[in-house]
């Protein structure tokens, strides 16, 4: 099968919006954003029907998330907080999409990225979604041709997945590494009916 050399100019952010599976009237909370017209692209697909809200760590960031939106034409709620403390009801997000390209939870440490791990495990319903994606490791012509370049990001380390496992998340996987960029994907508990000794 031919690929049509132009998709990607048109959609450049067609592969992170399918890594996220976001679909109509989901409730999405995207957490950090280096790149606003990523953002916005994921954001679009929730629809009318749908929520997004973006919590922001700084305002360098919103700023980047409110132009996204607006060169987009998408309805974004923006929020400054820390990843530590979301301000988000419990159980009240579908999916989470954590934009680690800048480095957000990479210049964490061990302690406040599980904090806001736990965050994340906090405001999602059960069997809610997050998805961590950060830059992939440089290897071959890429490596040789900028050695001096940042190491791989947070999301590209074993440590990624460990870190959901041990703080609310209970299937973690990484789903790809393409186009420079990896994503790690995180499943909460259904929670189980209490009291009964029974196994499904």
């Amino acid at each position: 099968m031919l690929l049509n050399p132009f998709t990607r100019r048109s959609a450049p952010h067609l592969l992170a919006v399918s890594m996220t599976g976001v679909k109509m009237g989901d409730r999405v909370a995207f957490v950090g954003c280096a790149n606003g017209g990523r953002l916005a692209a994921v954001a679009a697909k929730v629809g009318l029907s749908g929520r997004a809200i973006a919590i922001l760590p700084d305002a360098r960031s919103a700023d980047l998330a409110r132009k996204g939106a607006e060169q987009l034409g998408v309805l974004v709620e923006i929020e400054v907080a820390s990843p530590g403390a979301l301000p988000l009801e419990d159980g009240s997000a579908d999916l989470a999409v954590v934009d680690d390209t800048g480095d957000l939870f990479g210049r964490m440490d061990a302690d406040q990225r599980g904090a806001s791990v736990r965050e994340l495990a906090r405001i999602l319903r059960p069997g809610g979604r997050v998805i961590l994606f950060g830059a992939a490791p440089k290897d071959g012509l890429a490596k040789l041709l900028a050695p001096g370049a940042a190491g791989p990001s947070f999301a590209a380390t074993s440590d990624a997945n460990q870190t959901l496992q041990t703080n609310g998340f209970g299937i973690v996987r990484t789903l790809a590494e393409r186009e420079g960029l990896v994503f790690v994907e995180g499943i909460k508990p259904r929670q189980r009916a209490e009291g009964t000794g029974h196994r499904s």
